[in-house]
């Protein structure tokens, strides 16, 4: 093992990445957003292909909407990663800003531009904390009103072709929703699928002609699909193309609307192709980078525009010409350098659980027998650790560790079945994941059993709690990033929007307490073995910086080994250069110094 080089560190950290393409109207412009200030902003590229801001916002800038013809644009930041998104307003393409929609105290959440571009619908908690109404804005006059009200988390998706209605979506679970066609006038609503079908349903295109739509879901599948709709009757969807292994995860309508482009999760990389609706051909593209690519658009009928990301790749651009299949990087945010070459791309690899469970994880930096070991558990817990670039698992790959980030029983990406495998009373079976996980990695891949430490983020900070108050023998070490200490506080404490969507997956309030007492890593604390490193943010909004005082109040009480830091400036993501930078240090120079 090396001494911790800072300098390498920083490379690492300071790896750029640009991402969420948007199309500018009907040119081959285009906006991205990038870190490349310290924050995330909004950017274009110039008639040279060099960067210019498209605007600069103060605080990072979550996305950028640009209305049908380009001719507008609205911009969404927060304040200090609180999430809270509030709405500005450009008509010049990014040379003057301008408030639109502004309540800081609330969510909001962007659901379109009008055909006209005269009005833009949006979601927010303004009448109350639990319930996300619908509201339309006229941005000329800046009046808004509120056109929709429910008990529930509804957002906005997208207007009907004709200006007259809006399609809805409800949350139902913390993974499943409904669709619905919303009147505006009336306030009637139809709904899109047979809505007694637990389901997702997401990506929602619609032709021009109004009259027919697409979409994707897992309405009676295990996995997600393309499939269609009338907006006629829309209650019956029809599947035009699935993958019985893995899930379609966006698609996109070709301006001449014979086209779907889509990606498909295969395992943790996207595989890119298209989807011909009158042949009902399907064409993958090969030319592109292996990763993971999002925000899939068209420049025109042959070109495609995606963020591709990968473990070798902190985030570019590409362009890719459908019929030569042949792709063009358009930005280097990051530029080639030394570091890239200790860059490593992970091997995928699968264990047996204690129930016959095949498992996935990535394999990062396996070299050599008696390694240590650094566990990445990913967050959600819905989520997917997933073929993308992070600075510390490649850094500590670089500095002789094997990191393993699995996919444990709960993950998305492999199945409605899969996914649903610890909910609620199953919570436990994930965490058991782990311990198989380093069985696994020691008796297959040699690793050291005495310097197995762990790392996780949000739900994955829940997952090291648990794993080092339950399986405390296995490791050597733990960091816990805005991770959960106990459910009942959390669910207590956390915005009453998200205890509702949370308790499907959790457990409930009313139901489960004594599950949440029996599993709570704050009623274990005694059984910690380890030395725990935990950060936190002060303004974050889904998992209160207390789940992270108590734990670290109930530790110091009993002499225990641990330290925590909370970014004053930061919410449930680190986004701030500097902070980054503290973080990652720390946690470096802290495994360094129990694992070396």
């Amino acid at each position: 093992m090396q001494e911790l080089d800072e300098k390498a560190l920083l490379e690492y950290l300071t790896a750029k990445g640009a991402y969420s393409p948007k199309k500018i109207g009907a040119s081959n412009e285009f906006t991205f957003l990038a870190n490349r200030t310290g924050r995330p902003q909004a950017w274009k590229l110039n008639h040279q292909g060099e960067m210019e801001s498209f605007a600069t916002m103060p605080d990072r800038v979550l996305e950028v909407y640009h209305s049908p013809t380009g001719k507008k644009s609205i911009i969404a930041s927060d304040f200090e990663g609180n999430e809270k998104q509030q709405f500005y307003i450009t008509n010049d393409k990014g040379e003057t800003v301008e408030e639109l929609v502004i309540s800081q105290d609330h969510f909001h959440e962007f659901g379109g531009w009008s055909p006209d571009e005269k009005k833009i619908a949006f979601a927010s908690n303004r009448r109350h904390p639990g319930y996300f109404d619908i509201f339309v804005c006229d941005v000329e006059t800046k009046t808004e009103q509120t056109i929709y009200e429910t008990n529930t988390n509804c957002t906005a998706i997208c207007w009907t072709k004709d200006g007259t209605g809006l399609i809805i979506s409800l949350k139902v679970s913390n993974i499943d929703n409904q669709l619905h066609i919303l009147d505006i006038a009336s306030g009637k609503t139809r709904p899109i699928g047979n809505v007694d079908v637990p389901a997702r349903y997401h990506s929602v295109q619609l032709q021009n002609d109004g009259a027919i739509g697409y979409l994707v879901s897992d309405e009676g599948r295990n996995t997600m699909a393309i499939a269609s709709f009338s907006l006629n009757s829309p209650e019956e969807i029809q599947y035009l193309l699935e993958d019985e292994q893995w899930d379609i995860e966006e698609i996109n309508l070709s301006p001449d609307e014979t086209k779907l482009a889509y990606s498909l999760n295969q395992g943790g990389s996207s595989q890119l192709a298209v989807y011909y609706l009158k042949d009902e051909y399907e064409k993958t593209l090969e030319s592109i980078p292996s990763g993971v690519y999002q925000s899939i658009n068209w420049l025109n009928e042959d070109a495609l525009l995606t963020g591709v990301t990968s473990s070798v790749i902190p985030g570019d651009i590409w362009k890719v010409e459908v019929s030569a299949d042949q792709s063009d990087r358009l930005t280097h945010i990051t530029p080639d350098s030394d570091i890239a070459k200790w860059w490593v791309e992970p091997e995928l690899y699968q264990f047996t659980s204690f129930d016959g469970l095949k498992v996935p994880y990535f394999l990062y930096g396996k070299k050599h027998t008696n390694q240590p070991v650094m566990i990445y558990v990913h967050g959600g817990p819905e989520s997917q650790i997933r073929n993308e670039y992070n600075p510390v698992i490649q850094f500590l790959a670089s500095q002789g560790y094997a990191v393993a980030a699995p996919n444990v029983r709960g993950s998305m990406g492999y199945g409605r079945e899969y996914v649903q495998l610890d909910d609620v009373r199953k919570r436990m079976d994930s965490v058991a994941d782990l311990n198989h996980l380093v069985k696994d990695l020691t008796e297959n891949h040699q690793a050291d059993k005495d310097r197995v430490s762990i790392m996780g983020r949000s739900y994955g900070g829940f997952m090291v709690l648990a794993a080092i108050t339950h399986y405390p023998k296995l490791w050597a070490a733990a960091v816990d990033i805005v991770g959960i200490s106990h459910f009942r506080t959390f669910l207590e404490n956390t915005g009453p929007w998200r205890r509702r969507l949370r308790e499907q997956e959790y457990g409930s309030l009313e139901n489960d307490v004594d599950f949440f007492e029996e599993i709570a890593p704050l009623n274990h604390t005694d059984k910690i073995e380890v030395p725990l490193l935990i950060f936190h943010g002060r303004n974050d909004t889904r998992v209160p910086v207390s789940e992270a005082e108590q734990l670290t109040s109930d530790l110091e009480k009993q002499n225990k080994d641990v330290e925590l830091i909370i970014f004053d400036d930061e919410g449930h993501q680190t986004e701030k250069l500097e902070n980054h930078v503290l973080m990652n240090t720390k946690i470096v120079e802290f495994v360094n110094h129990y694992l070396k």
